[in-house]
């Protein structure tokens, strides 16, 4: 690439969709379904991904009967518009999402759960022992005076208690909401105080690899700070334990109670997910029963390839909202894989070992996982069992095309790499990939199925081949309701609506191909704009990413007011022994010159000790430009949503040193 401007050549083939995985996928059943039921004779995914955004309505229609999707009360209308903020779905249904997570009687035998932890032994659950154990937990929190609508909060780790808390709080019809242990107190403050939870679930403490976490003292500053709570209930996990509690066997007692399931209407909320707090208060995102029970019943059975049978395995704390895409597997009669601790404990190669051990058919990893163990010369494959895998699946941050080739080298044609991006905003996937579609190297397959999703130029035009802001152009069922706390819908509207009327713009910097395949950049608010050429941070990382003398790095570009070139800064973590020196500047500027643009060569280039992340594993671009232009580090992220609360001190030290001012 030489100055972002030229045309892009057809990606390279990876995967062809013509193999065994693809032959026995279950999106097929569906495609039959279609035609014997609505006489669609769709031939192909891009048939199906066609007609689900062009016939909206009779898509999502589709996708609920097909599931059988059990209703209360049948509802009057699909789709009451398309226009946003306000299309209302399913008008007049009213159902439980926790009431779909739960076999049939053939199903009472089969594995549920399977749970590994550093902080206890292996655990399993059927759906048979997950029903009872959710009958007696709903009991128990109604007996803790939980109601339709109260707000029922966990800090908790990854565990099969979690799950049961979460579909019981569900089959209320309460709200459920949820950190993970190892957030600070200010952040789980900043977020649970927002939605003012009538019970709190946590755990003492956990092992982290080898390392006792003791979270008393923390449990006793958020109990503290949440004036609502009228109840703490302690999960005992570890050989720690909370004092005035009431403690999870009395929750989960033994009663005639049976389990029941609240019908709710389709848009009561569900869930309340948190942004990352990183640019701001973190978001009180509401999601919805029914927009998060079709979604996930469509994702996971045809872009997943879930099953009865099947089971996925997927790394993530309770707050990322890949755990909550985790546990609607179930509604797929698929197991669920939990893993809790530190992922790379006794070292890289574990994840794959609990691959192999628990017959895992779509393992989930980050990129970065991906590309350490790339290099570090592991052989998946060679090394493990892993002869039910059918999926790779990877999300996150954006993925290189060595990856990708990575990837293929070790599986072949039998796994499909499935690399998708969406987030929190939508809890799924915007786009992605399948076991019907091709996966060429470095992009992402396409389109989610019925994701009306675009890249728009400045002027709100759909552009191909050229880099635009992702947006999404008609109503899908999992977008939020709204944010808590916002009862006229104006911070709501501002956050996704306010830069093009009536789009749903996500905040990604993306590129579509013309063969439909979507590559992500970065956040747009961190786009690389240099004398009109703009780039996302994901291309330029790309360039670096075998740079023997460095780890890691950062981006950021400081624009001027006056509308020139502004300032380009780099930092990079430099490995042990390696020293920033001239040399050194010119062999990275000159690779960026001749690989990326020549406009995007650095201005500055700085070592820093390391490269800020959220604890959700996103790079933290718009906090460090933030700090440059003179804010408050606290003001722009609080330290509990950083993985490494320490991470930002040594921008704003030099931020400081900038202003000339003492560090």
């Amino acid at each position: 690439m030489s100055d972002g401007s030229e045309s892009i050549a057809e990606p390279e083939f990876l995967y062809r969709p013509d193999g065994p995985t693809a032959e026995r996928a279950r999106v097929h059943d569906f495609l039959r379904w279609l035609r014997d039921e609505r006489g669609l004779e769709l031939r192909s995914w891009d048939d199906l991904q066609a007609w689900s955004v062009r016939e909206l309505e009779d898509f999502w229609e589709s996708v609920w009967r097909y599931f059988e999707v059990k209703a209360h009360a049948r509802h009057t209308t699909v789709l009451e518009s398309r226009d946003m903020p306000g299309a209302r779905w399913f008008t007049g249904a009213t159902l439980n999402y926790a009431e779909h997570c739960f076999g049939l009687s053939e199903d009472a035998d089969q594995t549920a759960v399977i749970a590994y932890s550093q902080t206890r032994a292996p655990l399993e659950l059927t759906f048979a022992e997950l029903a009872d154990e959710v009958r007696r937990a709903r009991a128990g929190l109604r007996r803790l005076g939980v109601e339709r609508g109260d707000r029922v909060a966990a800090y908790l780790p990854n565990c099969p208690e979690t799950v049961v808390a979460f579909l019981a709080t569900a089959s209320i019809g309460a709200i459920w909401s949820a950190c993970a242990p190892e957030f600070g107190v200010q952040s789980v403050v900043d977020r649970f105080g927002q939605i003012e939870p009538k019970v709190l679930l946590a755990v003492a403490g956990y092992t982290y690899g080898d390392k006792p976490i003791d979270r008393r003292a923390q449990v006793a500053e958020i109990r503290a700070g949440l004036e609502s709570v009228r109840h703490v209930v302690h999960v005992p996990y570890g050989p720690l334990s909370l004092e005035d509690v009431v403690p999870w066997t009395d929750v989960v007692a033994e009663t005639d109670e049976p389990l029941a399931f609240e019908p709710v209407p389709f848009d009561h909320p569900l869930y309340v997910l948190f942004s990352s707090g990183t640019t701001g208060k973190p978001k009180a995102i509401v999601h919805c029963h029914g927009g998060i029970l079709i979604e996930h019943l469509k994702n996971h059975a045809f872009h997943w390839d879930l099953g009865p049978g099947s089971r996925l395995l997927w790394f993530t704390t309770t707050a990322w909202m890949m755990w909550n895409t985790l546990v609607s597997a179930l509604l797929v009669r698929s197991s669920l894989v939990l893993i809790d601790g530190n992922p790379l404990f006794p070292d890289l190669r574990e994840q794959w070992r609990l691959a192999e051990q628990t017959g895992a058919t779509l393992m989930g990893a980050s990129p970065g996982y991906l590309m350490a163990c790339r290099a570090e010369g592991i052989r998946p494959a060679g090394e493990f069992d892993l002869s039910r895998l059918r999926q790779v699946g990877s999300a996150g941050s954006p993925f290189p095309k060595e990856g990708f080739r990575w990837v293929a080298e070790q599986f072949g044609d039998n796994v499909v790499l499935n690399v998708g991006s969406g987030g929190t905003d939508v809890c799924t996937g915007l786009v992605q990939g399948s076991p019907l579609q091709p996966v060429w190297a470095g992009e992402m397959s396409g389109p989610s199925l019925g994701v009306d999703v675009k890249a728009f130029d400045e002027r709100g035009r759909a552009v191909v081949g050229e880099l635009g802001e992702l947006v999404i152009t008609s109503p899908m069922p999992s977008m939020p309701v709204g944010f808590w706390g916002d009862a006229d819908g104006s911070r709501f509207r501002a956050a996704y609506f306010e830069e093009f009327p009536g789009v749903f713009r996500f905040g990604d910097w993306c590129r579509f191909s013309t063969v439909g395949s979507c590559v992500i950049t970065g956040r747009s608010d961190a786009t690389l704009n240099r004398g009109g050429v703009r780039l996302g941070t994901g291309e330029f990382y790309r360039v670096l990413q075998d740079v023997e003398q460095m780890t890691d790095s950062v981006v950021v570009h400081l624009e001027s007011a006056d509308g020139g070139m502004g300032e380009l800064i780099l930092f990079v973590v430099l490995r042990p022994g390696v020293e920033m020196d001239d040399s050194l500047r010119r062999a990275l500027m000159a690779r960026i010159r001749s690989d990326l643009s020549p406009r995007h060569v650095p201005d500055t280039i700085v070592a820093v000790p390391a490269v800020p992340y959220s604890r959700t594993g996103k790079k933290l671009e718009v906090p460090v430009k933030k700090i440059l232009r003179g804010a408050k580090a606290d003001d722009v992220a609080s330290a509990g949503a950083l993985l490494d609360a320490a991470a930002l001190d040594p921008y704003v030290a030099f931020a400081r040193s900038r202003a000339g001012l003492a560090t």
